[in-house]
């Protein structure tokens, strides 16, 4: 399957089910599929997490119920890129954490070692891939970074464990950055999110830069509400993509701590029972949510938070209202949460495997050729697809 023809099966198939993965959880007291409230009943919430944290398992879960799921696993597969891990002194792994560090480790793996072009590396913070492909040997690394303290630290780094590196300080969305690119050149960007990966994919093309290789991450920042679709597939679509549903495809996460968890859920339980009380004192019946906040409130009291979200939302508590009632209304809402978002989470890898193929197919109508695939173990970083595009033999075009 080619990847216009795995992007046009795919993309039918989320818009056919739309229904099941373009809707907010919070809007809803009860399940809205009855064909799902009674498998979605039954299950319990330890077995809703265990599905959560299983893709393979959500597949087999709702396939008798969502016969078009079967055909998930398939269009979401993508080839495994070369993960023999090269061997690096310790000092070049100084200051990076064991996870991130393997996940470099596999992303310059899966770049493989055929070419010797000078190297850009987009949005580089302090350099540590770029430092890597120099330690490689490639000729010379440009690291782009927005901000200047990073750039010191990474040339500091640099010039002391005598890397070919040099860094610019750039706000990447302001200003001209068409100068960085060459057509000599090879492109790179780990995890630069939105609208930064978007102009790196751009600015490249147009430069006709030789290979560009990037792992997309954060589709919806520094972006317009509505997705605007890179390649004329896209453009065609019917999908109508908001920032909620390019969120839906960060949603596949490697395991929080369970204090982090733990939070998740009192907070999740909290802003519904606040949202029962809500609207137990007004006439208004849709959720309304409250601003974020410090993570600490939630080991204060529900009380607590009610009078601060009350605050922030201009109502006027009364005395001796029962908080322990809607505290456990918000505790059988956070069920039906939890559920509705188990089903979204069905589709969430779709979405994400739809946005890397429009990227992809934009880099092929430039004159590229294009390979999709994935550079690590979710277990490092469900962020894992590689989209690689080299330019296409002149006498080919």
């Amino acid at each position: 399957m080619s990847l216009a023809e795995q992007f046009t099966a795919l993309d039918n198939l989320l818009h056919s089910t739309r229904h099941y993965w373009q809707c907010t959880a919070f809007d809803f007291d009860q399940l809205p599929w009855p064909e799902l409230e009674q498998p979605l009943t039954l299950l319990s919430d330890q077995q809703v997490a265990e599905l959560d944290s299983n893709q393979d398992a959500l597949y087999q879960f709702f396939s008798p119920y969502i016969p078009v799921v079967n055909n998930l696993a398939t269009l979401c597969d993508l080839p495994q890129a070369s993960t023999t891990r090269s061997e690096y002194p310790f000092w070049l792994s100084n200051g990076i954490k064991g996870r991130k560090f393997a996940q470099l480790q596999d992303f310059v793996c899966a770049l493989g070692q055929e070419s010797q072009l000078p190297v850009l590396e987009w949005c580089a913070g302090k350099g540590h891939l770029g430092r890597m492909l120099a330690f490689n040997r490639a000729p010379s690394v440009h690291s782009i970074e927005l901000q200047q303290h990073l750039c010191e630290q990474g040339q500091q780094s640099a010039q002391q464990q005598g890397l070919a590196m040099h860094f610019s300080q750039a706000d990447v969305l302001k200003d001209d950055v068409t100068e960085y690119f060459q057509q000599a050149q090879h492109a790179v960007a780990l995890h630069a999110c939105g609208a930064l990966h978007q102009t790196f994919m751009s600015t490249a093309a147009s430069a006709q830069t030789q290979k560009i290789s990037l792992s997309p991450c954060c589709y919806h920042l520094f972006t317009a509400n509505d997705y605007q679709a890179m390649s004329d597939a896209g453009k065609r679509s019917q999908l109508q993509l908001t920032h909620r549903d390019l969120k839906l495809a960060l949603q596949e996460t490697v395991t929080a701590p369970s204090r982090v968890d733990k939070v998740r859920k009192t907070e999740v339980q909290w802003r519904l029972g606040f949202d029962a009380l809500r609207k137990s004192l007004t006439s208004e019946q849709n959720y309304v949510s409250v601003p974020s906040v410090n993570k600490a409130i939630f080991s204060d009291s529900f009380k607590a938070f009610c009078a601060w979200a009350a605050e922030k939302k201009a109502l006027d508590i009364p005395q001796g209202i029962d908080y322990e009632s809607f505290l456990k209304k918000g505790e059988m809402r956070k069920k039906v949460t939890e559920r509705i978002e188990l089903v979204r989470h069905v589709f969430r890898r779709a979405i994400e495997v739809w946005l890397v193929l429009d990227r992809a197919l934009y880099l092929q109508q430039q004159g590229y050729q294009v390979s999709v695939q994935t550079f690590c173990e979710k277990q490092l970083t469900p962020r894992n697809i590689l989209i690689q595009a080299t330019v296409k033999d002149r006498k080919e075009m």
